[in-house]
């Protein structure tokens, strides 16, 4: 019982996570793009909103539980990405709290690596996925498929 529950809020961190960085974003559009601009990133417009639909993907796919696994590891690169990007070694000496913001990334990327292997777990999910030795879509049986499921 304690594993599955800390699986699920696990997945409400995750995809709250994401959830907060979109509404942001749609919050504000002009000052997404306005950051993007900052690191010299071509049409930040268009990637700000890329980055919102981007991510209400992510939120999607970490509360239902569809596509857990393969969000997971995609979202893992989104954070490396964002975290070089936006907080990499050429910030750190302007301001040395860019290394702090840097390194946060890595524990972030460190769950969501942690998520990818273990699954979502067979409750409240819908266990969408991608068997890559087919390249099919097919739904996880919670009972056989050990990466879907709670220990």
């Amino acid at each position: 019982m304690a594993r599955r529950t800390a699986i699920l809020i696990a997945r409400l961190i995750f995809g709250g996570a994401f959830l907060m960085a979109a509404c942001f974003k749609f919050a504000d559009m002009g000052a997404t793009a306005g950051y993007i601009a900052l690191i010299d990133f071509p049409a930040p417009l268009f990637f700000a909103w890329v980055a919102a639909f981007f991510e209400l993907g992510l939120t999607f796919a970490f509360l239902t539980g569809s596509f857990f696994s393969e969000a997971a590891v995609i979202s893992a690169a989104y954070v490396l990405f964002l975290g070089f990007a936006f907080h990499g070694p050429s910030r750190w000496e302007e301001n040395p709290m860019e290394f702090g913001f840097f390194v946060d990334h890595f524990t972030f990327i460190a769950g969501l690596l942690f998520a990818a292997v273990h699954g979502p777990g067979d409750r409240l999910a819908l266990g969408w996925g991608i068997d890559w030795k087919t390249f099919r879509v097919t739904r996880a049986d919670p009972k056989t498929d050990l990466a879907r499921r709670a220990p």
